[in-house]
């Protein structure tokens, strides 16, 4: 439950599954750009793993993630890194259940540990991992691989290179249609499937330094932020009038005072009290077209829950409701969507 859908990684999942499953040099490094989903694809073997969808050789295996960094916290003393790897490498094998390393950023290793005098992390990692005897999937990006595992001849014999490629815009959709489910339920919105194709389309084309599904991801999560925070906060134009009436009390103040010493502010008191009045009519206009807005959008969440819901509990209708879509109705709903479309339209039409 803690960790989101995996949608359209399936060939890269096989080949990691193959890899684990043969005898020796059993490791798979995952090289990718920043972004593409390299965590997500070992995430995604780990649903298989929980959902018992792997070979009988890998069910019950429990993956765990190493973490370079927090291992070398504190190991200033010469050789105090190494005790700490080598506890973690033997505790792995001896553990009843079998465990698969996960290793991000797995360049870390090169040099990790050098400076404690004794060689790096992946000279301490080398033998087990030749003898098969620890099991590890390793992720790093292309760049990184090159410049620091590739240049080991002995390392790279040890790892099998399973490529991540940034997917196509089609794929993109696939996958936020994945997540769409858990961005509602974490935001409290609703995510139409144009959202979704227009996220991905958007995103490629006007964030080229970023990559899918990444950026697409991140644009639908912002926008999903900000419709919430909409729902309940002041509105930018509001905020905005307040502003501009408070610059305009303090200006005031100000003027009050020169005018007390004999200062002619005549000009600059009318100019004041003009802005102020013109302010006042927007702000009185804004407020009545933001209370306006609020009373619609509840009507209408009130309308969808009583028609996603009938008689089911909220929290479960959601759950059950499909990713921007409502496909969860049947035929049978459809008058009673149609009735309420229409009496929506109708509020807004006598509202405006």
């Amino acid at each position: 439950g803690k960790i989101d859908p995996v949608v359209g990684r399936d060939p890269e999942i096989r080949q990691i599954v193959d890899i684990l499953m043969r005898r020796r040099q059993n490791n798979p490094i995952l090289t990718g750009e920043a972004g593409v989903g390299k965590t997500a694809v070992v995430e995604g073997f780990a649903l298989r793993i929980a959902q018992g969808d792997v070979p009988p050789t890998l069910q019950n295996v429990s993956v765990r993630m190493l973490d370079v960094g927090l291992m070398q916290a504190g190991a200033s003393v010469k050789g105090e890194f190494e005790k700490r790897l080598k506890a973690v490498i033997d505790e792995v094998q001896a553990s009843e259940t079998p465990i698969i390393l996960f290793i991000d950023e797995a360049h870390t290793l090169i040099g990790a540990g050098g400076a404690a005098g004794t060689g790096d992390a992946a000279n301490l990692l080398k033998p087990a991992l030749a003898r098969g005897e620890l099991r590890t999937i390793a992720a790093t990006t292309w760049a990184e691989y090159k410049q620091h595992i590739e240049k080991d001849p002995a390392l790279t014999r040890r790892f099998q290179v399973v490529k991540i490629d940034e997917p196509s815009e089609a794929v993109a959709v696939l996958m936020l249609r994945g997540v769409a489910g858990v961005l509602e339920q974490h935001h409290k919105v609703q995510i139409l499937d144009e959202a979704i194709e227009a996220a991905v389309s958007l995103s490629h084309r006007y964030i080229p330094a970023r990559q899918l599904p990444d950026k697409a991801v991140s644009l639908l999560d912002t926008a999903c932020a900000r419709v919430a925070v909409s729902q309940h906060a002041t509105p930018a134009e509001v905020e905005d009038i307040l502003r501009r009436r408070q610059a305009l009390e303090v200006e005031q103040g100000i003027i009050g005072r020169e005018a007390a010493i004999g200062i002619d502010v005549a000009d600059r008191q009318a100019r004041v009290d003009a802005g102020l009045a013109e302010t006042e009519t927007a702000l009185a206009a804004a407020q009545a077209r933001w209370d306006r807005e609020k009373a619609l959008v509840a009507e209408i969440l009130d309308l969808r829950a009583k028609l996603r819901g009938e008689g089911v509990p909220l929290d479960e209708a959601a759950a059950e409701e499909s990713a921007g879509t409502e496909s969860g109705d049947s035929a049978a709903k459809a008058p009673e969507r149609k009735a309420a479309e229409s009496k929506a339209g109708d509020a807004r039409a006598a509202e405006a």
